[in-house]
């Protein structure tokens, strides 16, 4: 499966899951640990656990695609690694704590105008 089509179908997921603030950062020509960094905030810990659970269950469900490792299940950070995408779920605190918009800046920000659902 093409890491840009994983990428995809994860924001559609996140955002019906009402993940807030959805960013997605291509940085496949800055490193080799992942092609697509999805970075998205929870409004609670029930919340980062939820959308982490949503996401693995559906990418396994849709797409047949299992994650290749996974982490922080009990914290405000959840971490699930596709290889080709690494989706960063963050508590408000821990997001701004970590920066990881900042810290992969000079990677390229996704336009996701076409995958997420805006609310008025």
């Amino acid at each position: 499966m093409e890491s840009k089509e994983l990428m995809e179908a994860i924001v559609k997921i996140a955002d019906e899951k009402k993940a807030k603030d959805i960013v997605v950062m291509k940085v496949d020509d800055k490193t080799t640990l992942t092609d697509y960094f999805i970075i998205m905030t929870g409004t609670s810990s029930t919340h980062i656990r939820a959308l982490g659970d949503e996401i693995e269950d559906q990418v396994e469900d849709k797409l047949g695609v299992r994650p290749h490792h996974r982490e922080g299940v009990t914290s405000n950070w959840v971490l699930v690694d596709y290889t080709g995408v690494v989706v960063n779920v963050f508590q408000q605190e821990a997001r701004e704590m970590y920066a990881l918009e900042r810290l992969w800046g000079d990677g390229t920000r996704v336009d996701l105008s076409n995958l997420i659902i805006k609310e008025d």
